[in-house]
C-alpha cells in the first residue's frame, strides 16, 4: 500500500493518508515532547517521522471499529492503546461524545490550545462523505441525525479519518455547513453512490 503525507502542523504534528478509495487517514499530534497516534495505519516512514517530534505516549482509537493497526503500533512502541475513552486525563485533548451504541461507539477530540478538531468517522472529506462543492460531509449513516455537538467550535484545523483535513478560516464554516446541510443532502448523496465509488478511486490517486 502507498501513502502520502497530509495536514502538516509543523512541530505540532501531521497526518498520513493511505492511497486507496477509502483514503484512511492517520494522525500524529505532538505537545510538550509527547506524541499521540490517532487511528493509525502502519507506515514506518510516518512512525519514524513522529518520533522526531517527541516521545510516543499512546495510541488513541476514536471509533470502536477503527482497529486499523492501532494495537500493533502500540505494542511495538510500548505505549498504551486506548479505545473510545470517556476522558483523556494527562493529555491536551477534550473528549467529545459522538455516539455510544452497541454497533457504533465514537468520540471526537478537541485540542483547544491548537484549535484542532479530530473526527474519526462522523465527518469526512473524501468522495463517500461530501456532496456538491462541499469540502466536508457527514457520514452517510448519520446524515439524517448529524452530530450537532461538533458545531460551535472555533476550528482552525479539522482532521478526519477519511481524506485530507481542512485548515484555516474555512474550517469552522465547512463543519457548520456540513452539519446544517446534512439532512437536505441525504437523498442526492444516496442516489449518487455509484458515481462516488468511481470518484473516490480517482481522488485517491491525486
Amino acid at each position: 500500500m502507498d501513502f502520502r503525507l497530509v495536514d502538516d502542523l509543523g512541530p505540532h504534528g501531521f497526518s498520513w493518508l493511505a492511497i486507496e478509495p477509502m483514503t484512511r487517514t492517520s494522525h500524529a499530534l505532538a505537545v510538550d515532547g509527547q506524541v499521540w497516534f490517532i487511528d493509525p495505519v502502519d507506515w514506518q516512514e510516518a512512525i519514524d517521522r513522529a518520533g522526531t517530534l517527541g516521545t510516543p505516549s499512546g495510541v488513541l482509537q476514536l471509533l470502536d471499529r477503527h482497529n486499523r493497526d492501532s494495537a500493533a503500533i502500540a505494542a511495538r512502541l510500548g505505549v498504551p492503546h486506548v479505545t473510545v475513552p470517556t476522558e483523556l486525563p494527562g493529555t491536551p485533548f477534550e473528549v467529545i461524545e459522538i455516539k455510544r451504541s452497541k454497533r457504533w461507539q465514537e468520540i471526537a477530540l478537541w485540542w483547544s490550545d491548537r484549535d484542532t478538531l479530530v473526527v474519526a468517522e462522523a465527518l469526512g472529506t473524501n468522495a463517500f462523505f461530501t456532496e456538491g462543492s462541499d469540502r466536508v460531509g457527514v457520514h452517510g449513516l448519520l446524515k439524517l441525525t448529524p452530530p450537532r455537538q461538533l458545531d460551535g467550535y472555533d476550528v482552525e484545523h479539522l482532521l478526519v479519518g477519511h481524506g485530507p483535513g481542512v485548515h484555516g478560516a474555512d474550517a469552522s464554516t465547512e463543519v457548520a455547513q456540513a452539519l446544517r446541510r446534512s439532512r437536505l443532502r441525504f437523498f442526492s448523496w444516496a442516489l449518487s453512490i455509484p458515481l462516488r465509488v468511481r470518484r473516490a478511486g480517482k481522488e485517491a490517486r491525486l
